[in-house]
């Protein structure tokens, strides 16, 4: 799958990238692209932050860090987020992404 379109940026503080959720899906999983961020199905409601926090256990699963290095950085109740991973650069962000078998 090709990556270019997605809005990856790398910073001292980390991979900042966008983030498209479906909420109340049947499993969590990334599902594939939406645009320019990563779409991701999460079995979480958009309830108390149940949502976010499964959001970001994902991609702390997914990039293997701490689940305390990841955080939303805007949309917290919005499907579309933006997402920053502490200590992960861009390289290794596209590296864990193409191990996903999208759907």
């Amino acid at each position: 799958m090709d990556f270019a379109a997605l809005d990856v940026r790398e910073g001292p503080e980390g991979v900042t990238f966008r983030v498209r959720v479906q909420p109340r899906a049947s499993r969590s999983a990334v599902t594939g692209l939406a645009g320019d961020a990563v779409r991701v199905a999460l079995t979480s409601p958009p309830v108390e932050g149940a949502a976010n926090a499964a959001c970001a256990a994902l991609f702390a699963e997914l990039l293997r860090v701490a689940k305390s290095r990841v955080s939303i950085v805007a949309g917290l109740k919005s499907r579309d987020k933006t997402v920053r991973v502490a200590g992960v650069g861009k390289a290794a962000f596209f590296a864990a992404l193409a191990t996903v078998k999208f759907d």
